[in-house]
């Protein structure tokens, strides 16, 4: 079992990342919409606003303050339709950010708690820096993978970020990746990887057509297409680089390391 938390700069496609691997995942995968920004892009996207479910991250948070996030987790849970896949959906507005900061340790106890069930998860930790942002699951998953596309604007806005996850999971077990959406335009994924001093895990083509079933649920999405073969590419690499780095339980001071300080929110705003 294996926690891998995705988040990028920008809008490079990160829940249309996280919902593609759970679609193609070869095993049982909770996907957890982490991003702080709310209205649960997945249930708008995705299923277009047509499934009922009124659970999700607050009602966590709730359940967080009488020790209950472990025992509440699974009656949150929404199945993701031919797939092996199962949601945690996000907030429902950006105003309930702050109210998701004590949920966040809380949440990766619980999802370290699965690892009995053999059950992977992949966290959608939306735009870095943001109020509420999950910088306990950043730093503290098996693999963190920074997305960005290859455009040189994209770079220098994920070059000041990729510096901050190495300097926040240097004293974790927790391992860093990069893919690269839309390879060769202009720069190639290698050229990326060096650039931002982060191992390549996969690339992913521009593929919108693809892309819109993932992020508004326009159509099926096709059993035949250059996204979805780089996504069971990805998925493979992505279970590979983290088989390749076994994780270490964390030490008492590392445990506190991937904690923020009560007030504090690293890696965005207070």
């Amino acid at each position: 079992m294996s926690i891998f938390t995705v988040a990028g700069t920008g809008s490079p496609g990160v829940t249309s990342l996280t919902v593609g691997l759970g679609l193609v995942w070869p095993r049982p995968v909770l996907v957890v919409e982490a991003d702080p920004t709310g209205g649960s892009g997945i249930l708008a996207g995705y299923f277009r606003g047509q499934v009922a479910h009124s659970g999700g991250l607050i009602e966590l948070a709730m359940a967080q303050r009488q020790g209950l996030v472990a025992d509440e987790l699974p009656q949150q849970l929404l199945d993701i339709p031919g797939s092996q896949a199962k949601l945690l959906p996000g907030s429902r507005s950006h105003s309930q950010a702050a109210s998701l900061v004590p949920l966040w340790p809380a949440l990766l106890d619980a999802l370290r708690d699965l690892d009995a069930t053999g059950q992977d998860v992949l966290v959608d930790a939306g735009r870095l820096g943001l109020e509420g942002s999950p910088w306990p699951l950043l730093v503290g998953s098996d693999v963190t993978l920074l997305l960005t596309r290859s455009t040189l604007p994209a770079l220098i806005a994920a070059s000041s970020w990729a510096e901050t996850l190495r300097e926040a999971t240097a004293a974790t077990p927790t391992r860093l990746g990069l893919v690269v959406v839309g390879e060769g335009h202009p720069y190639s994924g290698r050229e990326v990887a060096e650039t931002l001093r982060l191992p390549l895990v996969a690339t992913l083509p521009w593929d919108r057509r693809s892309a819109a079933v993932l992020s508004r649920g326009r159509g099926a999405f096709p059993r035949r297409s250059a996204l979805r073969s780089s996504l069971d590419a990805a998925g493979a690499a992505l279970r590979s680089f983290a088989a390749s780095g076994q994780r270490r339980p964390l030490t008492p001071l590392q445990a506190l390391l991937a904690r923020p300080l009560p007030g504090a929110q690293v890696g965005g705003v207070r």
